[in-house]
């Protein structure tokens, strides 16, 4: 279905990259700080391994990476960018492949950014390269059943293994696609030998976390079952379904159009397996309770086929006159509430409009009720704040005594800013949350102890001699607002003793297989 493109889709496409990358930055309030899941995944970077409680290895190498560029925000925000980038030029070339020409490219490129696409590639996290992982499987199945080329599941085998590296959740894709292809007329691709070489590919690639899993006791269950008692035990089913429409605000037609195409368009129906696909993950998210957002990566693919066949119905007479009109809807509903969706505006300039937030859904949180800020936005506030305090305290404890002090927060956040803010000024913070439990230095000696978050607790305090704090957020609107940093001194020698068992208790419940 190819076509021969005009000579200026190239710089077409360079143009709406420039714009993308522009508008990820330009979204970005400097009044927040780094969301406290960022601080954690670039922690990763100082701790090496094959494998993590929270994620998978790639975001660590990706951090790495940040380490080495200097640790910037540039950078910090820079790769959730590149991979939204990086999958706007696949959408280019599934386009490219189906016989769009440049309507559908531009459609397409305008649909991504004023989408919620933007806002995952706002954080640093690893949802930006999943979508990427998934967009470009799609990619090489769409080849492969254009071509036959072997080579294409060979690849479709190497970007499913860095997308498990990346992130588990692309095993409900691989589980969509050969549901799918075991239903459609292309069941015959199980008789193709590379499919199971780019299969063989994919769990080699993954294989050193896989290996960590058992040695660990496969962590990832602990962390699936915490997740749905928590978390997803709140999602709403028909929230979900309503969701998969909303992230694309006025571009959801376009989302329409796809399926409808696929369904009956003639030219799609080689390509039909991915309707398919789309039930099937869909219906797997539904039944598990998965967060709407899961699903983003299955877009992609939907996006080149809405677009195509959107130019295609509107390609001549005077229906080619009602361009324009298709794209201001993508763009004008978009640009209406982008300064609700992205941390454009101040907390207090949220607060007063709290009432169209409140109708947009943004308040919610995980945990099912309605708060002053967005979960993401009240999870970028205070961590300056916080290492400042930490910092204030570690310089007021002794010279003599700092190598016998142990910096410990309540949760992974505050250990993980404290580790941005104040690297290399003073030793590094853990806590007994996520990775940090495996985290913990010698603790044979303690003299000091600066405790971040709440309060020791009553059943330790015979245990500590003198209780100093240092100070508290005082941003009302953070997430940590009203915790505290404290000097814990004079304290038992039984100390070491209790925090070591612990911590061993805590990795203990970490074991998905106990």
């Amino acid at each position: 279905m190819r076509t021969n493109k005009p000579l200026t889709s190239p710089l077409l496409l360079l143009l709406f990259l420039l714009i993308k990358l522009f508008f990820q930055y330009a979204v970005l309030n400097p009044v927040y700080d780094l969301h406290r899941d960022e601080f954690l995944h670039l922690d990763l970077a100082n701790h090496l391994s094959a494998g993590y409680l929270s994620v998978p290895p790639y975001t660590a190498v990706n951090s790495l990476v940040i380490k080495w560029l200097g640790n910037g925000i540039f950078w910090v925000h820079f790769f959730p960018a590149l991979y939204g980038m990086l999958t706007m030029i696949i959408i280019w070339k599934m386009i490219d492949m189906l016989g769009g020409r440049w309507y559908a490219q531009t459609l397409a490129a305008a649909m991504f950014i004023c989408s919620a696409m933007s806002r995952v590639n706002l954080l640093y996290q690893p949802n930006s390269f999943d979508i990427l992982a998934w967009a470009a499987v799609c990619w090489c199945l769409l080849e492969y059943l254009h071509t036959s080329g072997g080579r294409w599941l060979l690849w479709m085998g190497v970007i499913t293994g860095l997308g498990v590296l990346n992130k588990y959740n692309i095993g409900f894709l691989v589980a969509g696609l050969l549901g799918a292809l075991l239903l459609s007329s292309h069941r015959k691709i199980f008789k193709d030998r590379h499919l199971y070489i780019g299969g063989l590919i994919a769990l080699a690639i993954a294989a050193p976390n896989l290996i960590w899993q058992v040695r660990y006791g496969f962590p990832v269950l602990h962390h699936m079952k915490e997740l749905t008692e928590t978390q997803l035990v709140n999602v709403d089913r028909m929230a979900f379904v309503a969701d998969q429409f909303i992230f694309f605000i006025g571009g959801a037609f376009l989302m329409m159009a796809a399926l409808v195409g696929l369904l009956f368009f003639r030219p799609f129906r080689p390509y039909r397996v991915f309707l398919l696909a789309y039930i099937i993950i869909i219906l797997l998210y539904l039944y598990l309770r998965g967060k709407s957002y899961y699903s983003l990566g299955i877009y992609p693919v939907l996006i080149a086929f809405g677009c195509v066949y959107w130019e295609r119905i509107f390609q001549g007479g005077w229906t080619k006159n009602l361009r324009l009109v298709w794209l201001g809807l993508v763009i004008v509903p978009f640009a209406l509430i982008v300064n609700a969706i992205f941390p454009v505006l101040t907390p207090d300039q949220i607060q007063q409009k709290a009432r169209k937030f409140s109708a947009l859904g943004l308040l919610r949180w995980e945990d099912g009720k309605d708060h002053e800020l967005p979960q993401d936005f009240a999870d970028m506030l205070g961590w300056r704040e916080f290492a400042g305090l930490t910092l204030k305290a570690w310089q007021q404890i002794p010279a003599d005594q700092q190598k016998n002090t142990l910096i410990i927060g309540d949760n992974y956040g505050h250990a993980s800013a404290v580790n941005f803010y104040n690297l290399g000024k003073m030793p590094a913070a853990v806590c007994m949350d996520a990775d940090y439990v495996f985290w913990f230095p010698q603790m044979d000696t303690i003299r000091y102890i600066i405790k971040i978050g709440r309060a020791p607790e009553k059943e330790v305090m015979p245990l500590i001699g003198k209780v100093t704090e240092i100070g508290s957020v005082k941003e009302t609107l953070s997430r940590e607002y009203g915790s505290a940093v404290y000097i814990l001194s004079d304290l038992s020698p039984q100390v070491p003793q209790l925090l070591r068992k612990r911590v061993q208790q805590r990795q203990q419940d970490y074991r998905g297989l106990r």
